[in-house]
């Protein structure tokens, strides 16, 4: 189990795809050390998604998991990126208060890395992964982070436990 370091690492990247928008703006606006600044943090987010799934696909114990219900999960992804899009529409670059961003990225951050609150990555999500709610016979709920389409919950895969609640398949893609 990776735990609050998997979890921070993912929530982290969840900004990438905010960041290319961001410098685009940035660009617009003849900021171009900022927009080039912000495309560089977009691909170090990038491939520390994708190392973090290469990892943990490659290095957790992995163990049969069987569902007894399924619900998708990442059906909110065009609110949350509404959300995190929302200030390019209201503002210019150069007029958003950075003092008060990074901080409340940080603490949304910590947040999310130390609580049992779901998130969600559209990062994940443009790389082909889906977020499903399965229960357990146990009747413990798990999000489970997978390329595969569930419709029902049917056979037992292999996952990886990334969180106390998280699980990621590390089955053959």
């Amino acid at each position: 189990m990776l735990n609050w370091l998997a979890k921070l690492l993912l929530t982290s990247t969840a900004i990438a795809p905010v960041l290319i928008t961001y410098a685009w703006v940035a660009y617009q606006a003849s900021e171009d050390l900022q927009a080039v600044i912000l495309l560089v943090a977009c691909i170090v987010l990038i491939i520390t998604c994708i190392l973090v799934l290469r990892y943990a696909k490659k290095h957790l114990e992995r163990a049969s998991f069987s569902a007894t219900t399924v619900e998708a999960a990442d059906r909110e992804n065009m609110g949350f990126l509404l959300l995190y899009l929302l200030p390019l529409f209201t503002a210019q670059f150069d007029a958003l208060n950075w003092q008060v961003w990074v901080p409340a990225i940080g603490i949304f951050a910590a947040v999310v890395a130390t609580g049992y609150s779901y998130h969600f990555n559209p990062l994940l999500g443009l790389m082909g992964w889906h977020f499903y709610k399965v229960g357990t016979e146990e009747g413990v709920t798990y999000v489970l982070i997978t390329k595969k389409q569930l419709r029902r919950a049917t056979g037992a895969i292999k996952v990886g436990q990334l969180t106390e609640y998280i699980v990621l398949d590390v089955g053959d893609d």
